[in-house]
């Protein structure tokens, strides 16, 4: 049995621990009132009979006092009590200290695979997270009401990024990179001016990232739209030069060419300056900015010629790779790509069909880009088209007070994730049981994303400047408050979900992809919908509902559930909940009924949602993925490929690692064969770590456990 601390660590369960702390109590009574050694035996022995997996420590003191009253050991019981309460007090003075030491000796495993993209060895990314355990700590011990605490531990839901609740920042962003390049921007006190070139456009654009990245917990996204007007400034410059120059000399027809030349030159460097800046930049919480590009070509755009320039590098670069350390070209995890399919692109005769066969090519080897049809998002964002926020989660359309959309400079408040099957669990099949349960637990998820609003309430713009002073996200005085972008749905609270398939198959005992079982996920879908539109309507705040692809999430959830209410087909037997709304991966479904079924659920969740694919050998299948992507433009609003690529860490290998005819994972390019430097990575969560195995009783390698 794993006992659950108070801090959210599991410890093995010691019998020792409750004989010291009742032989403690006994020293305080006469004789007459102690506890007997067979007393205290049958304590023991009657917790664990409950034969549960995983208790918490609570709960077992709660058992200790119930015995002892039952055992009419009153003096003893509040000599237990007192006892409990001393200890709890000499806790709050400091309980990190172990997991900050395990942290510094590399024994945390609990949070080296939280963040796959953050390198626990590193001082930078230790001292971090040494933050992180001290704001984890406090928001347990003291910020959070205690019963939000308790549901966090008992998985009835999920309150994210505790580990940098203490400071007033926030989850994730859009950042207006069109007021900051146009206007300028302040950076470590220093004036940066409007840029004169592209490349230097590109450069700036990367130190803007790093500082946001820096002062906030979630990803940002780019809108690389707003960077084609610094191509056409480059052009013209130097077309300029060589005029002044060769006018006269050389034909007109000669110096466009050498023009185009330059120009070509500049877009390509200023590209790589942002692809290997992002990979390389470490930012001061130990990882390099999680950010992605939103790669859009609009119709109405007078520099969309400059902007397919801008597209057809990054995609050309991302298809090249980056080189590691041993100098072999592999796919980096940053930046993140989505590409818009439009009317000029998707592939119906359009002018840039030519960019969408490369995406779908730079897809098949590197696993990006993701796609957002621009026809779907406009049915489901007012007309609107704009990127997600860096962790896929959405913002709802909102108006300025001229009456004009605005999506750039606005942010996500924080989440909190739902356990549905948890409460199909508790329901037992019975829908009116479940229904209430529902409303009750969804209450808990708004009070919890309440704690997330009133933290940031009463900032003031001084604590992140590059924020809220210039540009990022607004251009407020120094010491005025945020508040306002708090209110009025500027910014989102995002109510996150987990299971809607198990749940179906609690209730129904059916799949969502059956007439029984699609209806009452869409009645639950649609119960979540409307109850954050009823907080909207409540309080004035952005709530919204997110698909989130929180994959560790999903095993958290499962793992909680199958230790306290046990193995259940088809539910906990599996180790992971599915994701949001998702299909099952068992499910025999094609990738277009895959797409079009979940495309009726991203209606429903318009606060954040993405539905996957898995398609084995993408390279070979390039025509298959053409008319996949065809497919997304017509029917769902986003979605992505998925597929493995794997990595040998003793020769660089960058394809696919092979099983061998003794079950063991192969390099087939240097035939290594050792699982510590074999990377074998999901494209859903892209997890480049250490690997773990699950090995089953034959000892054969089942499965490998990292953050999917």
């Amino acid at each position: 049995m794993k006992v659950i601390k108070r801090d959210g660590r599991a410890v093995d369960y010691d019998r020792q621990k409750i004989s010291i702390a009742i032989g403690k109590a006994n020293n305080e009574v006469p004789k007459k009132e102690r506890a007997t050694k067979e007393d205290i035996k049958g304590i023991i022995e009657y917790i664990e009979s409950l034969d549960k997996k995983r208790m918490l420590v609570e709960d077992i003191q709660d058992i200790i006092e119930q015995k002892l009253m039952e055992l009419g050991k009153y003096d003893l019981a509040k000599k237990y009590i007192v006892y409990r309460y001393t200890r709890a007090l000499v806790r709050k003075q400091n309980t990190t200290d172990e997991s900050i030491l395990g942290l510094i000796r590399n024994e945390n495993k609990e949070l080296e695979e939280e963040n796959s993209n953050k390198n626990t060895c590193l001082a930078s990314t230790q001292r971090d997270y040494i933050a992180g355990e001290v704001s984890r700590d406090l928001t347990r011990r003291l910020l959070l009401p205690e019963k939000i605490t308790k549901a966090d531990q008992e998985g009835v839901l999920h309150f994210h990024d505790a580990d940098y609740f203490i400071q007033p920042i926030f989850n994730c962003c859009l950042i207006n990179i069109k007021d900051m390049l146009d206007n300028g921007t302040v950076m470590n006190g220093k004036m940066i001016e409007s840029p004169k070139s592209f490349q230097v456009a590109c450069t700036i654009t990367t130190q803007i990232i790093a500082a946001v990245a820096s002062n906030q917990y979630g990803g940002q996204s780019v809108d690389m739209i707003h960077l084609g007007k610094y191509v056409r400034i480059s052009y013209n410059k130097f077309k300029k030069q060589l005029e002044e120059k060769y006018k006269g000399k050389i034909s007109d027809e000669i110096i466009e060419e050498m023009v185009q030349d330059r120009l070509k030159a500049e877009v390509s460097a200023g590209v790589q300056t942002i692809q290997y800046q992002i990979n390389t930049l470490m930012t001061t919480n130990g990882q390099s900015p999680f950010v992605t590009l939103f790669l859009h070509l609009d119709p109405k755009d007078e520099y969309i010629k400059e902007n397919a320039m801008i597209i057809e590098e990054i995609l050309n670069q991302r298809y090249q790779g980056i080189k590691n350390e041993k100098g072999v070209y592999v796919t980096p995890a940053f930046p993140k790509l989505i590409y818009v399919l439009d009317e000029c692109n998707n592939l119906t005769g359009g002018e840039y069909d030519y960019l969408t066969r490369l995406a779908v090519k730079c897809s098949a080897k590197r696993m990006y880009p993701d796609y957002i049809s621009a026809k779907k998002m406009k049915e489901n964002y007012e007309g609107n088209i704009f990127s997600p926020m860096g962790c896929r989660s959405f913002l709802s359309p909102w108006k300025d007070k001229d009456g004009n959309y605005k999506f750039e400079g606005r942010f996500n408040q924080g989440v909190v994730s739902i356990n549905l099957p948890q409460v199909g669990i508790v329901a037992d099949g019975d829908e009116d049981k479940f229904w209430k349960e529902l409303d009750e637990r969804l209450e808990l998820c708004k009070e919890a994303l309440m704690c997330r609003h009133y933290a940031l309430l009463g900032t003031k713009s001084d604590i992140s400047p590059i924020h809220w002073q210039y540009g990022a996200i607004a251009r407020l005085d120094k010491g005025e408050k945020i508040d306002e972008l708090l209110k009025g749905g500027y910014s989102t609270l995002s109510l996150g979900y987990i299971g809607v398939y198990e749940t179906t198959k609690l209730m129904k005992g059916v799949s969502h992809t059956t007439k029984e079982g699609h209806d009452f996920a869409i009645k639950l879908m649609t119960k979540l919908r409307d109850t954050v539109k009823k907080w909207k309507q409540e309080t004035g705040l952005g709530f919204a509902l997110y698909g989130t692809p929180a994959e560790s999430l999903c095993y958290k959830f499962a793992r909680i559930d199958k230790e306290r209410f046990g193995t259940i087909e088809d539910v906990t037997d599996k180790g992971y909940y599915t994701n949001s709304y998702h299909v099952d991966v068992r499910e025999k479904i094609d990738a277009f009924e895959k797409l079009k079924f979940e495309s009726e659920f991203q209606n429903l969740s318009t606060g954040g949602a993405i539905s996957y694919i898995e398609v084995p050998n993408m390279s070979n299948n390039l025509d298959a993925l053409e008319t996949v992507v065809k497919f997304i433009y017509d029917n769902i609003q986003y979605a992505e490929f998925n597929t493995k690529s794997d990595y040998c860490h003793v020769c660089g290998f960058d394809g696919e690692i092979i099983i061998n005819d003794k079950n063991e994972w192969e390099c087939p390019n240097c035939g290594n064969k050792d699982h510590a430097k074999l990377t074998v990575v999901r494209r859903t969560c892209g997890y480049l770590g250490e690997n773990f195995w699950n090995v089953g009783k034959t000892k054969e390698i089942k499965a490998r456990v990292t953050h999917l």
